[in-house]
């Protein structure tokens, strides 16, 4: 597989996977210092991968998505005298919207470069660009664009995942898959066993698949002013799941595109046996697609989502397998469609 090249306006970003994660120092430019930001379970498994370079432990999950969490990034930054000389690595999955932007706004941005260690991030959060912290209750509120040098997919740093947190990532493979590629849908539903076992052949062509579509959307619109929004399928209902039920991001998606599928099936875009066939996939791949939380809680979330403008939301529905479309929805239509769908 080649490697593939986003263009984005700050400069190109190299999604590499024909490498080892373990040769990451050689996308380093040779005249650059280099600094680790990680979290402790990396840090502790791959020690000798970072040997000879400092590493920042910064602590785990979502919960940590935060500014305090960038003040002490930038503490350690300063302890250690980094400045526009040196190069950032980010090594993780769920905190790379964290080490994107610290390196984007210390000194008013430093390069960086990211070696994936989720089938998520691989798959999605670290292909694109886009970065945001929480503030408060709210997801991904505060954030920048800005491209990554390298992002290294390696399969093989995905050995030492926990069974959820594998199967967390398919949502974002079937999502991939939903809005811009029946094939690759095709291929999900005859590969099943093999990827959740972890066949490398099987999953090294989900990954790349999943990062070419994410990655020629991105190439159109960067900024997620029209096509990109397309990516967003299932999220619009996701952000109030993960929230107030403790899911994982990749578990919240999966019940969010089970409820997008139905709106788009309400809304006469979508037929009910194919609403049906996404729904089964997500279920065959051990996610979950129901979900009990107050439809108030759900409603009041979508009040606050960024992709709310004015009294409407951009809402990301199906008009076919393999085909989204964004719809500007009512503020009363979403109250009713939450009503009828959760």
């Amino acid at each position: 597989m080649e490697n593939i090249l986003i263009q984005g306006s700050a400069g190109e970003s190299s999604i590499v996977f024909n490498d080892s994660f373990r040769n990451f120092r050689n996308y380093i430019p040779s005249t650059k210092k280099a600094v680790v930001i990680t979290d402790a379970t990396i840090s502790k498994l791959y020690r000798n991968v970072f040997e000879g370079i400092p590493v920042i432990e910064i602590g785990e999950g979502e919960k940590n998505k935060t500014f305090q969490t960038l003040e002490k990034i930038f503490g350690e930054f300063l302890k250690l005298n980094v400045d526009r000389s040196w190069f950032i690595i980010g090594a993780g999955g769920e905190l790379f919207a964290i080490y994107r932007i610290a390196a984007s706004i210390y000194m008013r941005g430093l390069p960086f470069g990211f070696v994936s260690t989720t089938l998520l991030s691989q798959v999605d959060a670290s292909v694109g660009g886009k970065n945001g912290v929480n503030f408060g209750e709210f997801k991904n509120m505060v954030g920048v664009f800005a491209q990554p040098s390298f992002v290294i997919c390696d399969p093989e740093i995905l050995e030492t995942l926990s069974e959820r947190e594998y199967i967390s990532g398919f949502a974002e493979i079937i999502k991939a898959a939903a809005i811009r590629n029946i094939d690759l849908l095709d291929y999900l539903e005859q590969h099943i066993t093999p990827a959740l076992n972890k066949d490398r052949v099987v999953l090294g062509k989900l990954i790349y698949e999943s990062v070419k579509i994410k990655a020629n959307v991105v190439q159109q619109d960067e900024k997620e002013t029209g096509e990109r929004r397309i990516l967003n399928f299932g999220h619009t209902f996701a952000h109030s799941i993960e929230l107030y039920m403790g899911l994982t991001h990749g578990e919240a998606v999966a019940i969010g595109m089970v409820l997008a599928s139905r709106a788009s099936v309400k809304m006469e875009l979508l037929k009910p046996d194919e609403a049906e066939r996404l729904k089964k996939l997500i279920e065959n791949f051990g996610l979950p697609t129901r979900f009990n939380l107050d439809k108030s809680l759900v409603y009041s979330t979508l009040l606050k989502d960024k992709k709310r403008e004015g009294d409407s939301i951009n809402l990301v529905l199906l008009e076919g397998m393999g085909s989204a479309v964004v719809r500007k929805v009512s503020l009363n239509q979403m109250e009713e469609i939450v009503n009828d769908l959760c």
